[in-house]
């Protein structure tokens, strides 16, 4: 499905994302403006293939998937892309923080400093064979304090730095990246999806004070902690909207997606006295109508093929109490439980389920809100939802183009470019090569 937005002004630079999810696989190209104003210029989706909970499981498939997203996402903004940013929401995520400094000796703090202070930080990344994603600082110490945003032209003894960390598991980013380039495509950059969330849902002040971003996808829900101005822990649950689903298939013995439909249409979170009046049709109206059953009827339906709501309800809310309690445990061993809670932030598809914030604040005991993406220039109506939060986070990473340690030095502003690197002169002849393969 592409979405078309409205034409758009002079820009000063333009860049797109691809967020492959194991439901939707989702592409947005965003233009920014010589005045720095952010327009979305296209966006396209279709159901996912090739994708089991966050990895790439058949190469062909997603490579496909990934093309004819971006195609719509091309043809609704009327330009073609080269490259993207992409989201990594499996792969073994796992966030940290290192902290160095350097000795300056009372003096006033120069350019040269800050850039010595990082590459020392650089050297001391231990990614004991991991791949690293983001080597990002987050923010200065002067002597021992915390805080600071811009140390240049400022006096110390000693400057710090506190660097944020992600690191993954090299072969699954490797996968997700060949099936881009596999689609024509270069990869700008590969992004932690909490990362990424975080800056379409979070504000600076919440990530500086503290919150939670549970992100529900169809198979993988990710629970970030943000402190400081910083993702300081992390854990992916392989549990995701699509278990329920599945339940919902199992309970009442009918295809997936059926299953889905109630889900999508008739489930909540939240029950109420009236769910056991109503009877919901367990067949669409393009599966022949509310009176019209088709196939063999649904376990404990009418002779209409219709259920109980309160019935479909129980399923969802027994599914939602296993994935509130593992969000509950992986929160509390990062810290964030009794007076260290705070804030969570619900996002991610599986959170526009009805009455989702309600049940999750009952059950882990915390204040919960929806997360949602900014409403930009441009944006489809039905973007501005948390299942595109991740999508429109990208953009936005894209946008702010963060300083990565790995680049400092190199003559690149400071925004590192491995992965544009890594898919160079080798990965532009294997694409060629693919593309004369497959088209003559």
């Amino acid at each position: 499905m592409a979405s078309r937005a409205a034409p758009a002004r002079r820009l000063a630079r333009t860049f797109a994302a691809v967020n492959v999810g194991s439901f939707r696989i989702s592409a947005m190209i965003m233009g920014e403006t010589e005045s720095g104003e952010l327009q979305v210029l296209g966006s396209g989706h279709r159901a996912s293939a090739g994708i089991k909970r966050g990895y790439v499981t058949d190469m062909e498939s997603a490579t496909f998937a990934i093309r004819d997203a971006v195609e719509r996402a091309e043809k609704s903004a009327n330009s073609n892309v080269r490259s993207v940013w992409i989201a990594c929401a499996g792969a073994g995520l796992a966030s940290s923080v290192v902290a160095v400094d350097i000795e300056i000796g009372g003096r006033r703090i120069e350019d040269e400093d800050v850039e010595q202070l990082l590459i020392h930080a650089r050297a001391m990344i231990q990614p004991d064979g991991r791949t690293v994603l983001h080597a990002q600082p987050a923010h200065y110490t002067l002597d021992g304090a915390h805080g600071v945003a811009n140390p240049r032209g400022l006096h110390a003894e000693r400057l710090g730095v506190d660097i944020h960390v992600m690191l993954a598991d090299g072969a699954p980013v490797r996968n997700l990246t060949e099936a881009v380039q596999n689609a024509h495509l270069e990869v700008e950059g590969v992004v932690a999806a909490p990362l990424a969330a975080g800056h379409a849902c979070l504000s600076v002040e919440e990530r500086e004070l503290g919150v939670a971003l549970v992100e529900i996808g169809a198979e993988v829900t990710n629970v970030a902690v943000f402190a400081g101005g910083m993702l300081l822990g992390l854990r992916a649950l392989p549990i995701g909207s699509a278990d329920i689903t599945d339940a919902i298939a199992s309970s009442f013995g009918i295809r997936r997606s059926q299953a889905e439909r109630l889900k999508c249409v008739a489930g909540s979170a939240v029950a109420s006295p009236a769910d056991h009046r109503e009877l919901i049709p367990v067949n669409g109206p393009v599966e022949g109508g509310e009176g019209a059953p088709v196939g063999p009827l649904a376990r404990g339906a009418d002779d209409k093929n219709r259920i109980v709501r309160a019935e479909l309800i129980s399923v969802v809310t027994q599914h939602l109490e296993i994935l509130t309690g593992e969000v509950g445990k992986a929160l509390k061993e990062m810290g964030f439980s009794g007076a260290r809670a705070g804030q969570v932030v619900l996002t991610g598809g599986g959170a526009e389920m009805a009455g989702m914030a309600d049940f999750v604040q009952g059950a882990l005991g915390m204040p919960v809100r929806l997360g949602r993406p900014p409403q930009l220039a441009g944006m489809p109506e039905a973007h501005h939802a948390p299942g595109f939060a991740t999508l429109a986070g990208l953009c936005l990473y894209a946008a702010e183009d963060p300083v990565d340690i790995r680049a400092v030095g190199a003559g690149r502003g400071g925004v590192y470019r491995g992965f544009a690197r890594e898919s160079g002169a080798m990965a532009l002849a294997a694409r060629l090569f693919r593309a004369l393969r497959e088209y003559f």
